[in-house]
């Protein structure tokens, strides 16, 4: 998956909108860019953090690189205002005048802006529009997402850098009380996350209580100084900043959540929150960016998991493997020696080794399935040992400039954890075909800079997921059953997604028998389970995005093959959904509509 800051980038602004008498005096297009110009560099003054994320804190925009967002409750209203201004403009644009590209860039932005203003005016807690709803828990929370900010993505290569350095960690304090008032709020209108929740949080809050000489915050920028032969005293510096600022919050952080846990229930869903059954109407919405309704989706998510299940039962066949539940099965290869490497630096190397030449062999084959290929490179890292035993893998994006790689990091705290049969199919997802060929197409296109700030779920996930079936359809699974029982046990995860998310949030299914469910679909272990049910918890819709996404993309390839019958190019089509970069699911059908258009009237 995506690392949670890089596809759930909001459109925010810090004024500046109004509309000006001369604007409206120039063509629409015109008048569209002028919007997106001045939502981006508004966007940029409110989250410095975005800037650096996007690589583009140097020159003009260098100051960002020493600041961090604000996220106090005045910071919140804010955003509201601007999101409501920002909406506003752009419905002041005729949307009859646009065509083409412009056309779909109007419609990707409105649609975003829409709902989330709509959602803002109904939902007065949580983060900005629907789907977040706890500001802190075990998965959310600057606690979590600075470090790994600060580590993954503030580059280090001057003095200036590492000043910049401490100048956010010293912001980092200031973060996490502005996140104390907001929590503080939403406590007293009754959002509290569940027990679950809160444990985690604290749990994984107290492993950040170390000493400044054992802190990654400390370690992370002395070591790049280093490395960079940057002379200086900057773990003294880092160290002091951190006693004096970062463990003081972080402790009243601890004591705020330590609070709350008499308060929390263990009900999982948000069912249980003020207006709380809208409330995941509307962030299942806004993930999947169409109006399926939960029990649809529930289904749906039945339906797949029956289909999946005969696959993997006769794959499990074919290797000899024919006793017990397609979940047992799937326990049973977790453990088979013979897909496990060595829990050791020389194993973990070679893990990375492989999927390196399994990168390479993609390499080779994608010309004969996309016409255009990003120049950006992929790069496969292990996650830091200081922060593995919290973190997933992910895909972080490279810079707008391309100097910085994408890269594709894989925990390899446990081997046993990631057998080789199941890392394929993780593979693809998250490097190519899947996260980094699509982000960096976009990333490098003639897109205005506002559509590479704002991502979809649907889109964005369902692309990934979309290239593990791509990748099976290109043949890398052909003879290698026990490579395409991976390509499926992940298909079988999603789709139970679809299952246990409606779940617990729409059925009111208590944890439990959630994480009883998604374990007995896929079949890994309730521990998994367990923390994977505890995410959906929190982020109530988004892991409906992938199998959602995918559906839809498969839906629209084949429209497209059966309209165009020989003239169908499977390379064109790929273009057609991913150049136009990400965007709801109804734009992404009118685009493909184009597409079969144009073909059609060349020939």
């Amino acid at each position: 998956m995506l690392s949670r800051r890089h596809f759930c980038l909001s459109i925010i602004a810090s004024g500046g909108l109004a509309t000006r008498g001369a604007q409206a005096l120039l063509p629409a297009e015109a008048r569209l860019d002028d919007v997106f110009d001045r939502i981006v560099s508004d966007s940029f003054a409110e989250s410095p953090m975005t800037v650096t994320s996007m690589g583009l804190d140097t020159g003009a925009r260098a100051a960002a690189k020493a600041e961090l967002d604000h996220d106090s409750l005045a910071a919140r209203d804010r955003r509201v205002r601007h999101v409501s201004d920002q909406l506003a403009a752009l419905r002041a644009i005729d949307r009859r005048e646009l065509t083409g590209m412009a056309a779909v860039n109007y419609d990707t932005i409105l649609y975003g802006l829409a709902l989330t203003d709509r959602d803002n005016r109904r939902f007065a807690y949580g983060g900005d529009g629907a789907g977040n709803p706890y500001v802190v828990s075990q998965v959310d929370g600057a606690y979590q997402s600075v470090p790994d900010f600060l580590a993954t993505e503030h580059v280090v290569l001057s003095r200036g850098d590492c000043e910049a350095y401490l100048s956010r960690l010293t912001a980092f304090g200031r973060l996490m009380d502005e996140e104390i008032e907001r929590v503080r709020h939403d406590a007293g209108l009754g959002i509290v996350p569940p027990d679950f929740a809160i444990d985690g949080a604290i749990r994984q809050m107290k492993a950040l209580q170390v000493p400044a000489e054992q802190s990654t915050l400390v370690s992370s920028l002395a070591s790049r100084a280093a490395q960079a032969k940057i002379a200086g005293e900057w773990a003294a510096r880092a160290g002091a900043i951190y006693r004096a600022q970062v463990l003081p919050a972080l402790e009243r952080q601890i004591a705020l959540m330590e609070s709350l846990r008499s308060k929390a229930t263990h009900d999982a869903g948000v069912w249980r929150l003020p207006d709380g059954e809208a409330y995941y109407a509307a962030a299942l919405e806004g993930s999947i960016t169409t109006d399926l309704a939960p029990d649809e989706v529930h289904r749906t998510g039945l339906e797949i998991t029956r289909e999946l299940g005969a696959r993997a039962d006769q794959l499990f066949r074919r290797i000899g493997m024919s006793q017990g539940s397609v979940a047992e099965r799937y326990r049973a290869l977790f453990r088979d020696p013979r897909y496990l490497y060595p829990n050791d630096e020389a194993g973990k190397a070679k893990e990375i080794a492989d999927l390196n030449a399994l990168v390479q062999a993609m390499q080779k084959r994608l010309p004969q399935y996309f016409a255009t290929l990003p120049k950006t490179p992929l790069e496969i890292r292990r996650i830091p040992r200081e922060t593995e035993a919290g973190a997933s893998d992910h895909y972080s994006a490279g810079s707008l400039d391309g100097s910085r790689p994408g890269i594709y990091w894989l925990n390899l705290r446990d081997t046993a954890e990631t057998p080789f049969w199941d890392m394929p199919t993780t593979t693809f997802h998250e490097g190519i075909p899947g996260h980094h060929l699509q982000l960096t197409l976009e990333r490098e296109s003639s897109l205005p800079l506002i559509r590479k700030m704002q991502g979809f779920n649907a889109y964005v996930e369902g692309w990934a997921l979309y290239a593990e079936q791509l990748a099976d359809e290109m043949g890398f699974y052909a003879d290698k059953p026990a490579w395409e029982l991976g390509y499926v046990h992940d298909a079988l995860l999603r789709a139970g997604r679809l299952v246990v998310d409606t779940g617990i949030h729409a059925k009111r299914w208590t944890r439990e028998q959630a994480v009883a469910t998604l374990s007995g679909i896929d079949g890994d272990p309730v521990s998994l389970s367990g923390q994977e049910i505890e995410r959906y918890a929190c982020w109530p819709g988004q892991a409906c995005s992938y199998m959602i996404g995918k559906r839809t993309m498969l839906r629209l390839r084949d429209k497209a093959r059966t309209a165009l019958g020989t003239r169908f190019d499977i390379r064109r089509f790929h273009d057609a959904v991913l150049l136009g970069g990400s965007m709801p699911l109804a734009v992404l059908e009118a685009n493909v509509d184009r597409h079969i258009a144009a073909v059609r009237a060349a020939a």
